[in-house]
């Protein structure tokens, strides 16, 4: 690994005050906004306006946030001679020898102590989790990433496990199982999408690149997502009018045609943008995206908080 990145052009000529700078890109802060999901408990349990619970969850989220850059490096860190082969991936620090391997081990060892240390300081069952969530990433950097379905179930996981950590911060009282079902097939959507992006981008290369890719084809990735499509709608339609923690009119129904939107909106940047392949930025870079996943936020608090 390590020569293969001394024979990178460039590598080691940087100033060690752009060191911080390549570091911090490596950690791939614009993904953090996947640790969003570990705010599911606080709003649903209906907790957002209270000021000690969302100070707890912010902190939360910055733990998991340290948690997530020390898989990305690691998972850098190991995938670093197939990056360089990469068309977009080629550009990341380690693959383009702007960071020092030794610079990323050191940075991830300390990420982990770190966010794992703080996590069973903030609760110990929170640490739990967290400690679960970073051993099963790391498993997947290194073994689980190659066996395919799952591979994308992994992925999927880690948003769950995301959410369980949220519920974990601070006593919950009307948490509702089904939000699980919800954020499970939430989350298998969306790294099924990634999963297609990635061979539409890499075509008859693909496994060069990824070798997991080999074992997929654009019929088995659209007939996974038309599952996870039709799995997340119906679950989040069964929360709406079954959950016991939801208003007796039954209002959240209304919220339905929001979800829908935004899933067929991430279908059509799928299929007909050819996107996908960076989650965090659909969802922070589509406006008509952003505006109904808002609607949807919106109208959801108005509903659970008012009502």
């Amino acid at each position: 690994m390590r020569d293969g990145a001394e024979r990178t052009k460039g590598y080691g000529v940087g100033r060690i005050a752009d060191l911080p700078k390549h570091l911090l890109r490596a950690m791939r802060p614009k993904q953090w906004a996947k640790n969003v999901f570990l705010f599911a408990a606080l709003v649903f349990d209906k907790k957002l306006f209270v000021p000690s619970l969302v100070l707890r969850t912010v902190v939360a989220f910055v733990l998991f946030s340290l948690l997530s850059s020390c898989v990305y490096l690691i998972n850098d860190l190991v995938d670093i001679e197939r990056d360089r082969q990469h068309p977009i991936k080629k550009k990341r620090p380690l693959a383009s020898g702007e960071l020092r391997p030794s610079v990323a081990i050191a940075a991830a060892i300390v990420l982990a102590v770190v966010g794992l240390s703080a996590s069973f300081l903030l609760e110990p069952r929170f640490g739990v989790v967290a400690t679960v969530y970073l051993l099963t990433m790391i498993l997947y950097s290194f073994v689980l990433k190659n066996v395919v379905i799952l591979d994308v179930l992994i992925v999927a996981a880690g948003f769950v496990l995301r959410v369980m950590a949220g519920s974990l911060v601070f006593e919950v009282e009307r948490f509702s199982p089904w939000l699980y079902v919800c954020m499970t097939s939430l989350a298998l959507f969306i790294s099924v999408g990634k999963r297609r992006h990635e061979l539409m981008l890499l075509s008859k290369d693909a496994n060069n690149h990824r070798a997991i890719l080999d074992e997929y084809n654009l019929q088995l990735l659209d007939n996974m997502l038309n599952i996870a499509t039709s799995t997340t709608l119906v679950a989040y339609s069964l929360y709406t009018f079954s959950a016991p923690n939801l208003p007796p009119s039954h209002m959240m129904m209304l919220t339905i045609p929001f979800v829908l939107y935004a899933l067929l909106r991430w279908l059509y940047l799928i299929h007909v943008k050819g996107e996908g392949g960076a989650p965090e930025e659909i969802a922070l870079g589509d406006r008509p995206l952003i505006i109904g996943v808002c609607l949807w936020g919106l109208s959801s608090v108005a509903i659970l908080y008012l009502s």
